[in-house]
């Protein structure tokens, strides 16, 4: 289907490593997974993105089920996760609750490069702390993670949406400035002073871009709490050394955000640039019915994160390949080929009882580092024969302790 891709080898071996990549730092900094469901009741999201946002209006697969109940996939995740947090009571014990979780989304757009109709997301999110101290934690630790997967030029945008005592005024000052441009607004700008006139600053029409250059900003009009706020976070992430831009015309696609926005950009992608993006949403949880607990996160985009990345293959040969000749020998390959598979060194054999030649062939083929000959005359001497691939060499092993010489060679370890 069309914005809908199959993830092969060798490409979803780099899938992998991101994901363990997210697992390990995430792990480390005390989060812990969660797995939401992909369909969810439609009312969540338009309850939680915001009924005026181009997701709800115009990009949610949504669907009535057998029962007649209106059920849409998921087109982001923080909804459910905060759904999650708050069905599951996990601020019982204690407010604080630090999550993520990894999976596709879901939304009818235009494909293009790095997005896709499924798409997928890491998302962080965490529970229970307003301090800007746990903006600046959150976005220092997006930019170690992008670091630690060789994603370079990446650059961290943040700005101030303010909240509803600053948000509000700001709109109608802005509203009344897209007023005086109505006729050169496109279609979508008009509809959006109406609605939500902030989101006239993610407008890509030349005609509208123009316009906004020349916009009122809402960092003119912070009340004193959100300025207090937003300058915390810039401070805290000079203290962690954490480099970033203020970019004042920043805004998010979604309604629930509150006070810090920011988003991980590389010029690479052309327009399209974000790679990541997040923001605080103080209000969401109360709004989804839950109690007035704060909440911080962001998204990382798996496809548009991987053409960032360098072209580099990851290696994915086996250790070692066992051409084995004979039924016997064949029989003692099947069984030592399984025992070091499963104390991890990837080992393969030959199934069809091919020549010698052509199993060393195959061994060359995949890629093998090692390659074991073992055939009658090598179980009659009890001495096989173990030939490094890449040097060029050979060296006589003992069948006795086989598996043992083997582990210490590909592992660098004893068994």
């Amino acid at each position: 289907m069309r914005g809908f891709s199959d993830i092969l080898p060798p490409a979803s071996r780099r899938w992998g490593m991101l994901e363990e990549r997210a697992r390990e730092v995430l792990g480390g900094f005390g989060f812990s997974e969660i797995r939401v469901p992909i369909l969810e009741r439609a009312e969540l999201f338009s309850r939680g993105i915001g009924e005026e946002t181009d997701i709800v209006e115009k990009e949610m697969y949504t669907f009535e089920d057998r029962s007649g109940d209106c059920i849409t996939m998921r087109p982001e995740a923080t909804a459910s996760m905060v759904r999650a947090y708050i069905e599951h009571k996990l601020y019982a014990a204690d407010p604080l609750v630090k999550l993520y979780s990894i999976g596709p989304m879901f939304r009818h757009e235009r494909p293009q490069k790095g997005r896709h109709r499924q798409f997928h997301q890491v998302n962080v999110e965490v529970f229970g702390v307003s301090q800007p101290m746990i903006d600046a934690e959150i976005m220092a630790i997006l930019m170690h993670y992008l670091s630690l997967v060789g994603a370079a030029g990446c650059r961290l945008q943040v700005n101030s949406l303010g909240c509803p005592n600053c948000r509000l005024p700001y709109k109608e000052i802005l509203r009344a400035f897209l007023k005086n441009h109505l006729p050169r607004l496109c279609e979508d700008c008009r509809r959006r002073m109406e609605r939500n006139p902030l989101r006239a600053f993610d407008c890509k029409v030349p005609g509208c871009r123009e316009i906004m250059s020349e916009a009122p900003l809402i960092s003119a009009y912070l009340c004193a709490p959100c300025a207090e706020h937003f300058a915390a976070v810039r401070s805290y992430l000079e203290t962690l050394e954490i480099a970033y831009e203020v970019n004042p015309r920043m805004v998010r696609g979604l309604d629930y955000y509150t006070k810090t926005a920011f988003e991980v950009v590389a010029g690479e992608l052309g327009a399209q640039n974000a790679v990541a993006a997040g923001g605080r949403y103080d209000q969401l949880v109360a709004a989804l019915g839950g109690p007035d607990i704060p909440g911080i996160g962001f998204a990382i985009g798996m496809e548009r994160l991987l053409l960032i990345l360098p072209d580099e293959p990851l290696s994915s040969g086996p250790s070692l390949f066992i051409a084995a000749l004979g039924e016997g020998p064949r029989r003692e390959a099947f069984s030592l080929s399984y025992k070091l598979n499963r104390a991890g060194v990837r080992t393969l054999i030959d199934y069809e009882g091919r020549g010698l030649k052509a199993q060393m062939r195959r061994a060359d083929k995949f890629g093998a580092r090692y390659a074991l000959i073992l055939g009658e005359e090598e179980q009659r001497t009890g001495q096989a024969i173990l030939r490094d691939m890449k040097e060029k060499k050979q060296e006589e092993i003992p069948l006795s302790s086989i598996f043992e010489e083997i582990i210490r060679r590909v592992k660098g370890r004893s068994p």
